[in-house]
């Protein structure tokens, strides 16, 4: 995986993770990757959360969102995660 700052931050931290391959969206991703890549994006997700010091076990929570399709909301063409927190993320959708 590969994770970066997004440059338009919605939150006090707000990181980007996505897989090295060439994934649409989840779905594509869920399709085509491997065992060990989709493993190995979870687990990326998680290790990025601690090392931003925003997972359960070095803070109080974050949210990881993936955008899926147009009506999802997805804007660029290849699957990522954004990881908000380092504050109250607020309501899902409101």
């Amino acid at each position: 995986i590969l994770s970066f700052y997004d440059i338009n931050p919605k939150k006090k931290i707000h990181a980007l993770v996505i897989p090295k391959g060439d994934y649409v969206n989840l779905d594509d991703f869920s399709k085509r990757a491997s065992d060990k890549e989709i493993a190995g994006l979870i687990k990326g997700m998680s290790i990025v959360a601690k090392k931003l010091g925003i997972s359960i076990d070095g803070g109080k929570g974050y949210r990881a969102i993936a955008n899926i399709g147009e009506d999802g909301g997805q804007e660029v063409p290849h699957l990522h995660f954004h990881l908000l927190g380092g504050e109250k993320v607020g309501k899902m959708i409101s």
